[in-house]
């Protein structure tokens, strides 16, 4: 009898297959989008640079989605994973840039930098596999409820209108936002399989569509767009390597090892299916590869997105081949501006009801994670206590770091990279750079032995 597939594995019919992934490409959109806009303005670059970046990077994500979700030889984790521009290579990048001559110079640095740093983690990716010890339930838990919690402002702000937004905080963005996030909710309480698999899609074209038809979503954007734009390699020239600007990718690509192993672990939690450590080099090499084509095709370094594990405990649908669905249509979009130009026209407010919901259960994922620590144990607890407040200090003091060297600045204002550091760090100390056994929650030494495995009575 043949073994059943895993619901991973599950290929499912093509219309269910396009509407999944398209749900995945705007729950991924306003994240993929908001890196390229941010490089671009500090880099001082044109409206036409500033286009050209996002087709790349919708382009070049596509690929690696299906990189990481499809895999291939010994790269990608195959599990529905959707990969994106990491969020941490932001100060980095703008600091390269304030040290190049024009924009111009600063991108073909920064890709001659994301192209090492891509090939080192493709090389490091084994070492880096086998120390999966490292990242124990309390270390990803952590990790993972970090994510959660530090990515929740960004969606209220998102909620509120955006930060550009004039009328920030108005009750009528809030209303767009909260009208979002309850017709969610009410579709998931509607208990139908099929409308809560669909309902963060259903939620945002609603919003959208109310926003539009009170007069505050416009759809002007797409007539202004072209029809096609094709990502060349090396479109601006060939890549310059600096050996300032490789240190601080490379340093941005120990900080994503933290991430892609919280969300692979994440992932295989919520789809029922056990990560190893050689699946973790599977993700870590599909990160470098991708990294170093974003480097090829203009674009930035490549690492997992928390929203869409979110949006898959939010949907409970499984299946791998959706990711690699929103993969295509994320690259259909890149060739097609004109296509992108109406997924961008998505309000802040109503992506930001949605995300809200997608922010929390990463974050309760974490929780569900860290109920599998003894957090009895004042060592695990303390792990977790110190590690949150650790994440909590960028967002608590905007100007932490500010006098400190750019590398390390990068790292100190990113309150998951913080946090992250900060949980693997705690861990050392107390679990594993230890003679001492854990102890149970009354303070006994725990019995690590393991319990004899019973003999089955038709055993001979």
């Amino acid at each position: 009898m043949a073994e059943a597939k895993h619901p991973v594995d599950e290929v499912l019919p093509i219309p269910r297959l396009a509407l999944y992934g398209f749900q995945h490409v705007l729950a991924f959109y306003a994240g993929a989008v908001v890196v390229p806009i941010l490089v671009a303005g500090a880099l001082g670059l044109s409206a036409e640079q500033l286009v050209y970046l996002i087709n790349a990077d919708l382009f070049t994500c596509g690929i690696a989605t299906i990189i990481q979700s499809l895999g291939f030889w010994k790269f990608g984790i195959r599990l529905p994973i959707v990969q994106g521009v990491t969020f941490t290579a932001v100060a980095p990048m703008i600091a390269i840039g304030q040290g190049a001559e024009n924009g111009t110079a600063a991108l073909l640095a920064i890709y001659g930098a994301t192209i090492t740093a891509g090939l080192v983690m493709v090389l490091v990716a084994p070492f880096l596999g086998r120390v999966l010890r490292l990242f124990p339930p309390v270390v990803t838990g952590t990790v993972l409820t970090i994510i959660g919690l530090v990515l929740l402002p960004n969606a209220i702000n998102d909620a509120a209108g955006g930060a550009g937004a004039k009328d920030h905080g108005s009750w009528k963005h809030l209303a767009y936002a909260g009208g979002t996030l309850l017709f969610i909710l009410a579709l998931y309480r509607l208990r139908r399989p099929f409308l809560s698999s669909i309902a963060v899609l259903l939620g945002l074209v609603g919003g959208t569509a109310v926003s539009w038809a009170f007069g505050d979503t416009t759809f002007d954007q797409v007539g202004k767009s072209d029809w096609l734009g094709v990502t060349t390699p090396f479109h601006y020239g060939a890549p310059t390597f600096q050996i300032g600007p490789i240190i601080a990718m490379l340093l941005v690509m120990m900080v994503t090892v933290v991430e892609t192993v919280g969300d692979s672990k994440a992932t295989g939690e919520i789809v029922g299916k056990d990560v190893t450590s050689g699946d973790i080099t599977r993700a870590l090499r599909a990160d470098g590869l991708s990294t170093f084509l974003g480097g090829v095709l203009n674009a930035f370094p490549y690492t997992c997105f928390a929203q869409n594990v979110g949006l898959v405990r939010l949907t409970g649908v499984r299946s791998r081949f959706v990711v690699v669905a929103a993969g295509v249509i994320m690259m259909i979009l890149g060739l097609f501006p004109k296509a992108a130009a109406y997924v961008a026209a998505i309000p802040s407010d109503v992506l930001g009801g949605a995300a809200i919901a997608m922010f929390g259960m990463v974050a309760v994922v974490g929780i569900q994670t860290l109920a599998k620590a003894d957090l009895r144990q004042e060592r695990n607890a303390l792990v977790v206590a110190v590690s949150i407040a650790a994440a909590m200090v960028p967002a608590t003091i905007p100007a932490f770091g500010d006098n400190m060297p750019r590398d390390v600045a990068a790292i100190l204002d990113s309150g998951i990279t913080l946090g992250g550091i900060t949980a693997i760090v705690l861990n050392l100390v107390f679990n594993v750079f230890t003679r001492t056994p854990p102890e149970s929650g009354d303070g006994e030494p725990l019995d690590l032995t393991p319990p004899e495995t019973p003999r089955r009575a038709d055993s001979g």
